[in-house]
């Protein structure tokens, strides 16, 4: 099953580093960041883990819940979480799922065959509070991901959810969107009272609302 933006994210229910969890009730109203790794005690994953983390008030403030997922049991987890905590200098306190059957791998499309028969690759979500597919991110066991821009898209994704407004490249919290182009410059003026930019008809900016 290959996962596409906009589809249902897949429901289940595993056991976690943090007891039994089902998906859309640990999710509730939040947006949901959901992140698998090969297996435990791999490097990469270890400063990944640990940088979650430290940014757990970031994602707080965003209104998003976290969990991870590894094929390997629970045991392990928790001698890992133990590792991350020591060399990162945090403490772990979201779920790390045990998907030892690989159900969670399976239902997300994490086992790539030309990469790994058995484990899984470095996927991502963003999952929205109405349960779909917001982005999808795979990295290359080589790259560690880049956090800050996960939180900088899970921005987009909550501003432009709001209003009728496209952020641009490299935008940040604060800056001026992009009015999409299905908003007559006329509707603009009256929604966005911040006042419009205009550069080209297509390209019109508006200070964040």
């Amino acid at each position: 099953m290959s996962l596409h933006l906009g589809d249902d994210a897949p429901n289940f229910r595993a056991s976690t580093t943090l007891g039994e969890i089902e998906l859309y009730e640990y999710l509730g109203n939040s947006w949901g960041v959901l992140f698998s790794h090969p297996a435990d005690f791999t490097p990469v994953c270890t400063t990944e883990l640990g940088r979650t983390a430290l940014l757990r008030e970031e994602f707080e403030k965003r209104n998003v819940k976290v969990l991870a997922v590894s094929v390997d049991p629970l045991d392990k987890h928790q001698q890992w979480i133990s590792d991350i905590n020591e060399t990162q200098h945090c403490s772990v306190g979201f779920p790390i799922i045990a998907d030892e059957d690989r159900k969670v791998a399976t239902l997300y499309d994490m086992i790539h065959p030309n990469a790994s028969a058995t484990f899984t690759v470095r996927s991502l979500f963003v999952i929205g509070p109405d349960k779909k597919i917001k982005l999808t991110l795979t990295y290359p066991a080589s790259t560690g991901r880049n956090f800050v821009e996960v939180l900088r898209v899970i921005d987009s994704l909550q501003v432009t959810a709001q209003h009728s407004l496209a952020t641009p490249a490299d935008w940040k919290q604060g800056e001026d969107l992009i009015i999409v182009p299905a908003v007559s410059t006329e509707d603009a003026q009256k929604r966005f009272p911040k006042g419009l930019k205009i550069i080209k008809p297509y390209l019109r900016y508006t200070p964040q609302p």
